[in-house]
């Protein structure tokens, strides 16, 4: 006989109804993905968003970013100005209701936006509540309108007429609520990169930021947008060609002629030395991280129309076509659609991937009809091209013969250049292991003994690797500690690099707190970007934070410990050590004890990562030419106008 089930614990009084915004204050996370520094200037782009579709419909072209001194943060432009009137089934302001009910909005039909960079209609009312206030006017029909939210979107002052004007659009000034985000200071490069990456999108288009709290402002306004876009992405690099655009619109035979087309813009430019791809694309101004049905029509087109005319002028050696790897090789390309809502998909919840069937078509046409005839008109670009596609094909046809040799030989390669000792790890369950980059012998020797001999590998690096942003890959390749790390990773790189035969799951970079180890880490990094992009898009690179200190004591011959990551931490630890304690100041990895090492750095229960990720590819691609380019007055410049050399890092309080 089965046992009783107890229903006391699960009955009707379990069921909780979360009134409002309640819910949005219960979960932040569900909403703007954190509560760290990334959720708080979510909380800005929600509003910039709608600021955004004004302009992008045509309505007002200057949009004011205003940084206070107070921890608050405005939001101001010159659209048509939020509606006022009341709502004619809730009986409330409509201004009222966007800032105060989820799923409230003008993105839901065509009347309000042709095309809107919103779809879920729950941005502005979750800005309201997760802010301490969040005060609201507009203006429009020559009156100035005027309601206040407090304490997570409660109204504390109902829709007023404060005044008479000749300006139309909305203000929106909000300040974070302390209680949810662990941090409320919004950061100045944040915010001008995402404004400046929506000025190159919405061209024509002034994006003003404003800081009161230092006097810094900024203007950010392009008039050839996409083309000024793929200048700064590549502003460091080697161009082969000028930067190419074009622009079109598409109607679809086989559907409703009333629709609104889907307009398309592109910028692309090829460079030499560059080994890898860069595609970034977006939708109504929202990047789509993971590309959808527009990227694959740009891939299908520019194979297309690369192949044809390489066919065509007898420039491929027998029947062999080129692979679209091939093709991309040394690209950089920016593709950016909108598309009316009737017709936008995405797959999924969020808007990483476009569904849309019809961008798929409309963008292959387009660029293979474009790219065809610029090709026809620049022949000697295009011969060089092909010839530079040649060359990849060559080459991964070189290394994917070599791959299947050293497959099929059961003996080990003695070509490949292997420095240090790689202790490896025993288990062939390749995504469970780690390999550690470890900075210098004496710290591998340390992480050798106290690792976990079946997930954990270790490679311990002889001195700091070479810049590969500076130096060509030929020379990458003869240095050994890249030599070693290749071939210990066993995935290949540039375009042959292949994830899924990486022999780690993990990349952790193991490296002293110091300024010698954070060079080693920026130096690993800027190879990985360049050679083996997959592995941190995928997540799999990350950065170890050992401790900087000990507090210890003896109490009744046993010694009671606390580590320290920085200041703050140490003071805590000092208060829960008590009197008469002492510190241990760890200057390197080395000096730890393998169980230290092993406790506080290694173990996967205890330790703390840092997972390297790109989020945002123009401030990526700046950081990179300005701290690893020739250039060291822009270098110089950038360390003293954004580096605290007396703070402590605190971004580790985010990631623990």
């Amino acid at each position: 006989m089965a046992d009783k089930i107890n229903y006391n614990n699960y009955n009707e009084d379990s069921i909780e109804v979360l009134e409002g915004l309640e819910g949005v204050r219960k979960r932040p996370a569900m909403y703007i993905g954190s509560t760290n520094a990334t959720g708080l200037h979510h909380l800005v782009w929600e509003v910039v968003d709608n600021s955004v579709d004004e302009a992008m419909s045509g309505f007002g072209d200057k949009i004011t970013v205003t940084i206070h001194k107070d921890g608050s943060i405005s939001v101001q432009d010159e659209g048509r100005g939020i509606p006022v009137g009341i709502h004619k089934k809730t009986k409330i302001p409509a201004v009222q209701l966007i800032f105060s009910t989820l799923h409230s909005g003008g993105k839901f039909t065509e009347s309000a936006y042709k095309t809107s960079a919103g779809l879920h209609g729950v941005g502005a009312s979750v800005t309201n509540a997760l802010s301490e206030y969040c005060d609201v006017t507009v203006y429009r029909d020559g009156k100035i309108h005027h309601l206040r939210f407090e304490n997570g979107g409660r109204l504390v002052v109902p829709l007023e007429i404060v005044g008479n004007t000749n300006r139309h659009g909305t203000l929106v000034t909000f300040k974070p609520d302390a209680k949810i985000f662990s941090t409320i200071d919004f950061k100045w490069d944040t915010i001008c990169n995402h404004l400046q990456e929506s000025a190159f999108l919405l061209k024509k288009v002034h994006f003003y930021v404003v800081d009161e709290r230092n006097g810094l402002s900024e203007d950010f306004f392009y008039e050839d947008g996409l083309s000024q876009y793929i200048g700064v992405i590549n502003q460091n690099k080697e161009p082969m060609s000028d930067i190419i655009s074009f622009d079109d619109v598409y109607n679809s035979s086989d559907r409703n002629n009333n629709l609104e087309p889907i307009q398309m813009e592109l910028a692309m430019q090829y460079c030499n030395g560059d080994y890898g791809e860069t595609v970034l694309s977006y939708v109504n101004n929202v990047r789509t991280h993971d590309g959808g049905t527009h990227e694959t029509g740009l891939r299908m087109g520019l194979t297309r129309a690369v192949n044809d005319f390489a066919v065509d002028n007898s420039l491929l050696r027998g029947k062999m076509k080129l692979e679209g790897g091939d093709i991309r090789e040394g690209l950089t390309a920016i593709i950016s659609l909108r598309i009316p809502e009737e017709i936008l998909e995405f797959e999924g919840q969020t808007k990483g991937k476009l569904g849309t069937p019809d961008a798929m078509t409309a963008v292959n046409n387009f660029v293979y009809t474009n790219l065809t005839y610029y090709l026809k008109e620049h022949h000697e670009f295009a011969v060089s091209l092909i010839k530079k596609c040649i060359d990849a094909q060559n080459a991964r046809l070189a290394a994917r013969k070599a791959k299947d040799e050293a497959r099929k030989s059961k003996k080990p390669r003695n070509d490949i250049i292997l420095s240090g000792k790689l202790t490896p790890a025993q288990s062939k369950d390749y995504k469970s292991n780690e390999l550690f980059i470890v900075e210098g012998e004496s710290a591998g020797g340390t992480a050798r003994t106290g690792r976990d001999r079946i997930h954990q590998a270790i490679l311990p690096l002889r001195g700091k690797p070479l810049n590969t942003d500076t130096n060509t890959m030929d020379k990458m390749l003869k240095n050994e500690e890249f030599a070693t790390l290749i071939n210990t990773i066993g995935a290949g790189i540039g375009t042959d690099f292949d994830i899924d035969d990486a022999h780690y799951g993990k990349i952790i970079i193991m490296t002293d707190a110091d300024t010698d180890g954070a060079h080693i880490q920026t130096l690993l990094l800027t190879f990985f970007y360049h050679y083996m992009k997959p592995l941190i898009k995928n997540g799999s690179v990350y950065i170890a934070v050992p401790p900087l200190y000990r507090v210890h004591k003896e109490v009744n011959k046993e010694i009671v410990y606390q580590y320290a990551w920085d200041d703050a931490s140490l003071a805590e630890a000092k208060v829960k050590i008590g009197s008469n304690y002492k510190i241990n100041r760890y200057k390197g990895l080395g000096e730890m004890n393998s169980d230290q090492l092993w406790e506080t750095t290694m173990n996967p229960r205890t330790r703390m990562l840092v997972r390297v990720n790109i989020e945002d590819p123009l401030l990526v691609e700046k950081r990179v030419g300005i701290l690893m380019g020739k250039d060291a007055s822009n270098r110089r410049k950038w360390i003293e106008e954004n580096i605290d050399f007396n703070a402590t890092d605190s971004f580790i309080e985010e990631v623990r």
